[in-house]
């Protein structure tokens, strides 16, 4: 599995450039936080570029879902301007979608053009969003999925998993 990601970060450098989307990441969040009123964003975009540098060993994430403990008065003043940004993200995300057309058109450029697919999020709202790595990301979709398990079994996940292993032999027939 990380030789697939070396060769995805690969093929991103070299034939995608996906090199020049993290400095453009990277310079709009100098931009921003240059600004200081647009901290919050300036921040997040450089999360951003820092992802675009390896985007197939790394995820982009809330920092609510890693339980970074944040400033109340940071995440009012965040929230605020980040609907003044969206104009703004808006139109990175439309450029985004244009990139993302032109990459499908080669077979080689699927894999880069997903990646970019798969941040459209963070471009139409980098605030407080974090650059972890996959295993980080994967720990938290597990999480995720042990609280949605809970909810159809609340008396443990004894059941659940108990389901779980017995589903093969029902899905053959056994």
């Amino acid at each position: 599995m990380r030789s697939l990601r070396l060769l995805g970060n690969v093929l991103w450098y070299f034939p995608g450039f996906g090199f020049i989307d993290a400095i453009f990441a990277f310079l709009w969040g100098l931009f921003f936080t240059a600004t200081v009123v647009g901290a919050p964003i300036g921040l997040g975009l450089m999360e951003y570029g820092k992802f675009l540098l390896a985007p197939f060993g790394r995820a982009m994430v809330s920092k609510s879902d890693l339980n970074i403990e944040q400033n109340k008065a940071w995440k009012a003043y965040s929230t605020l301007v980040m609907v003044l940004y969206f104009p703004t993200g808006l139109i990175l995300a439309m450029l985004a979608v244009v990139q993302i057309a032109l990459l499908f058109v080669t077979i080689i450029g699927i894999p880069m053009a997903l990646v970019i697919a798969k941040s459209l999020g963070t471009l139409l709202n980098p605030v407080n969003k974090k650059c972890v790595s996959s295993a980080v990301a994967d720990h938290l979709e597990k999480r995720v999925a042990q609280a949605e398990v809970g909810k159809y079994f609340p008396e443990g996940h004894s059941a659940a998993e108990e389901g779980l292993r017995d589903a093969p032999a029902k899905i053959q027939g056994g």
